[in-house]
């Protein structure tokens, strides 16, 4: 059976041809994402462009400005923290994180954010229910239908689920993401989040006339890229980062094997989350471009540059532009990028020293020359200014196929084809004894 995987991204839409039963890419090809029109316009032109004829589609999509999602939760250090974990591994962008009982000014920050779901989480399973209960009753009372995803104390979750229910919330009860203070179990709400997506968001982007784009999509770009991150960790069995370089955000990525003599004391409370993503949604190489000259010039890796200032400002107002590969601002742009955006994962509490490859991902790697490629992952990977340890001679190879977000497409339900799929980014290195400090 051939699978088409297609990523509806921001900018391009990508394709892969893959033979489910071997995992061989047999095709891959891209077209500009048709958001304009009916994102179907660009989705199968880019299916008619691999020139092979699935027997079926899957499909991924960041178009529309991809998951937003709002953390409500007990208080900032432990609960709220622990979901807006569990809601970046489930391939979401944080777009408002609210601690504490919700008040009404708190609700009007809550609408500003605009998220497409609520995640509300609050609570130890049989702890203290009181901010939990308030925050579920105001959610009822507030004149908006956002889904709700209800992932806390498991002792009074039935009934503030029956009070969500009662009120028109489409609401989804899953497992507490900290069903005891630091554990942190992201699965049950991933998946709950994953199917709210596709239940009441994806059809409400208006990216599609008609029913057939939503019955395609299986997942957020995000949470499928993650899931091929994560088959390749294993298969790797060794810690593993990867930088994907957008047109709106650039997301970070680590797999690392779980270790407690890594996990970091500032997070031991919310739990230590070994397979993580983060979402820089004011980094890109085009509707983001201002956003990373901006944010270079705050953690002062750049000074004043008209040039690349005007060359990040013209991509900014023009998100379809397509510049000739190795293009020296794109680059320049991809690097800063790709370092900031570093710099904030490890930042939030992944150990990175013993990452043994590096995967970059994105338009302005995949079209650049090989060693162009490496300069701009280079950057992210020698930055001793950043405030965390770098990795110590990791293997650094690019996705040039694109084959993460088709092979997470595939992982459930053909993991063997998946994980052949993947092998070309395999880089084996030898053995390297981890540090005890």
């Amino acid at each position: 059976m051939i699978v088409g995987c297609v990523d509806v991204g921001s900018t391009f839409t990508k394709a892969a041809a893959v033979d489910a039963a071997t995992g061989e890419l047999l095709a891959t090809a891209s077209h500009p994402t048709t958001i304009g029109t009916d994102v179907l316009h660009g989705l199968d032109a880019a299916l008619a462009a691999t020139g092979v004829s699935p027997d079926e589609v899957r499909v991924c999509s960041s178009a529309g400005g991809g998951l937003r999602l709002a953390v409500v939760g007990y208080e900032a250090l432990v609960s709220a923290q622990a979901g807006h974990r569990v809601a970046l591994s489930a391939g979401a962008k944080v777009v408002h994180v609210a601690a504490g009982p919700l008040t009404t000014a708190g609700l009007a920050q809550l609408r500003s954010a605009r998220p497409d779901v609520i995640l509300l989480v609050g609570g130890t399973d049989g702890g203290d229910a009181e901010v939990l209960t308030h925050n579920a009753g105001r959610l009822a009372r507030w004149r908006s239908r956002l889904p709700v995803v209800l992932a806390g104390n498991s002792v009074v979750r039935p009934e503030l689920h029956t009070l969500l229910e009662s009120a028109g919330k489409p609401v989804i009860s899953t497992d507490n993401v900290l069903p005891r203070i630091g554990v942190l179990e992201p699965g049950p709400a991933r998946s709950a989040i994953r199917e709210m997506f596709l239940r009441h968001v994806i059809g409400g982007k208006k990216l599609s006339r008609g029913r057939r784009f939503a019955a395609l999509v299986r997942a957020a770009t995000p949470d499928a890229v993650l899931r091929g991150v994560e088959l390749l960790g294993d298969g790797l069995a060794a810690d593993l980062l990867v930088i994907d370089i957008g047109g709106a955000t650039t997301d970070v990525y680590s797999v690392l094997l779980p270790d407690a003599e890594r996990a970091h004391i500032r997070a031991a409370a919310a739990g230590t989350l070994w397979r993580s993503r983060t979402v820089e949604g004011d980094l890109g190489m085009r509707w983001s471009a201002a956003g990373v000259i901006e944010a270079a010039r705050a953690e002062r890796i750049i000074d004043l540059d008209p040039v690349l200032e005007a060359a990040a400002v013209l991509r900014s107002r023009d998100p379809g532009l397509v510049a000739e590969p190795d293009d020296p601002n794109d680059c320049r742009i991809g690097a800063l990028a790709a370092t900031i955006a570093v710099r904030r994962h490890a930042r939030s509490g992944p150990d990175l020293r013993d990452v043994r490859l590096v995967i970059g991902s994105g338009g302005v790697l995949r079209h650049a020359e090989p060693g162009t490629a490496r300069a701009v992952l280079r950057a992210a990977l020698t930055d001793t200014a950043g405030g965390w340890a770098l990795p110590r001679e990791p293997a650094v190879v690019v996705d040039t196929d694109y084959v993460l977000a088709a092979a997470g497409l595939l992982a459930d339900d053909h993991p063997a084809a998946a994980l052949a799929l993947l092998a070309p980014l395999l880089a084996p290195r030898p053995p390297q004894a981890r540090h005890t400090a």
